[in-house]
């Protein structure tokens, strides 16, 4: 037996639906939906089985494939889990000129000269401009050849026709298939080539490179359709104006998701910051109030970067909230956390929380460091500039410790603070490097208000 099976889909979300739908459940836009026959179904049929199974004690020839790859570009390595596994697929995301296309021409030139040849395909640009960027970052080799074509099926011929031992699409918005009836860069294209050319890449197994493009609500080509369908998603963060760029991964089937690279924007292309903590404290400010440097733990390694607060009295009936580099609603849940328990009332003011640098910090180790930063601000008392601080602040008013302290104190030495306020921990579990280092034990916020008004007593 064999049936059409037909079905409509939203043009917008790429939602399906097999009856008409005048309003969209999934983004609630209207008269959106569009007919789609998904070809014919047959039922009660036997498929021939193509993949054998294979024992896992045949693994010597798996084992030789799935070998980690180098690009060259040491921070991208290092976020992806030491380099590119062949057979996978990795998405880069990231704002309109951010620089994605930089970063992977550069791994391109890199790749082109140490590994092999390079298929770089450039639908939204012309040759002469991607010639010209690779030749300002130094990034043009031999072994890179570079396609404008848009059409998924021709791709997949020149990739099925020439070796290539690296993929980059840049970007899939600009790829089509002219089967499918919708226009290239709607939800349904885009879903339908990622997935054509993941499918090849993996029967290949070569590693491709996709870049897509961030939507205004901060998603990687309207939903998250993509993340599901490649090995790694990456995005390439930070402030379009500055210089810095951070490389974060969301997921990844092949090594961890805590890792960060940093980079700098420069003329020649990204450099890589090997050193991350001394740019983001370069420009930090001395002797004013409502800043002070909290010790990260970036994957493997620890960053320091500037927590600031600005905390001032409101003149409208609704106090503004302002954040930026941390989770908003923990933000809210720690000046809740004062007001209970330290009788620190901030509801008439406005607060505006950031992170200095465009680093985004998920871990709860900042707690401490934002409420000492708004306190400093809300009091007007500077903090020394040789002051750090870490840890959790539970809804009890308790500062609890947090993992990797070892870790965090070797890193404070080593770039000279002198005062460190972390949570109540014994003396044997310092390390040997910060026994010169004034540790400030607290257990709950109370104490650290009274640091604060000791401080101010000390001064008069």
């Amino acid at each position: 037996m064999a049936h059409e099976k037909k079905i409509y889909e939203c043009s917008e979300c790429g939602f399906e639906s097999l009856k008409w739908l005048g309003k969209c459940p999934q983004c609630e836009s209207w008269n959106l939906f569009v007919e789609k026959n998904i070809g014919t179904l047959i039922k009660n049929r036997h498929k021939k089985i193509v993949n054998q199974p294979i024992s896992i004690f045949e693994s010597n020839n798996i084992l030789e494939k799935s070998k980690r790859i180098s690009t060259g570009v040491a921070e991208f390595d290092r976020v992806v889990g030491g380099g590119v596994i062949q057979g996978a697929a990795i998405l880069i995301g990231g704002e309109p000129g951010i620089g994605k296309s930089t970063l992977v021409i550069q791994i391109a030139g890199l790749w082109a000269k140490n590994n092999g040849d390079v298929l770089y395909v450039h639908g939204e640009e012309s040759f002469h401009q991607v010639r010209e960027r690779a030749q300002r970052i130094n990034a043009i080799q031999q072994n890179l050849f570079m396609s404008s074509s848009t059409d998924i099926l021709e791709i997949i011929a020149n990739i099925e026709t020439n070796r290539y031992s690296l993929i980059i699409i840049d970007s899939i918005q600009s790829v089509s298939n002219p089967e499918i009836n919708s226009l290239p860069g709607s939800i349904t294209q885009v879903r339908e080539c990622t997935y054509e050319l993941v499918q090849k890449a993996k029967q290949l197994n070569i590693p491709m490179i996709i870049v897509g493009h961030i939507t205004k609500e901060g998603y990687i080509a309207g939903p998250k359709v993509l993340e599901h369908i490649v090995d790694t998603v990456l995005y390439f963060e930070g402030e379009g104006k500055q210089s810095l760029r951070v490389l974060r991964a969301i997921k990844n089937r092949f090594g961890s998701t805590h890792e960060i690279g940093v980079f700098e924007m420069c003329c020649e292309g990204l450099k890589e910051i090997t050193d991350p903590s001394a740019i983001f404290l370069q420009e930090r400010p001395t002797g004013v109030s409502g800043s002070i440097v909290f010790p990260m733990i970036g994957g493997s390694r620890p960053l320091l970067v500037e927590i600031q607060s600005l905390v001032g009295k409101s003149r409208s009936p609704q106090p503004r909230r302002g954040v930026m580099g941390l989770n908003n609603q923990r933000v809210s849940l720690l000046i809740a956390i004062l007001e209970k328990k330290a009788e620190i009332y901030l509801s008439d003011r406005d607060i505006f929380v950031n992170v200095a640098g465009g680093v985004f910090v998920e871990e709860t180790a900042v707690d401490l460091p934002v409420v000492i930063s708004m306190l400093s601000s809300f009091w007007d008392s500077p903090l020394g500039s040789d002051w750090i601080a870490f840890g959790e602040v539970g809804l009890a008013g308790e500062i609890r410790r947090v993992n990797s302290t070892r870790i965090r104190l070797n890193e404070i030495t080593k770039f000279g603070f002198k005062t460190c306020i972390i949570p109540r921990i014994e003396s044997s579990d310092l390390p040997e490097k910060s026994k010169n280092l004034r540790i400030i034990s607290l257990d709950n916020i109370r104490e650290l208000t009274q640091l604060f008004e000791n401080r101010e007593k000390s001064y008069e």
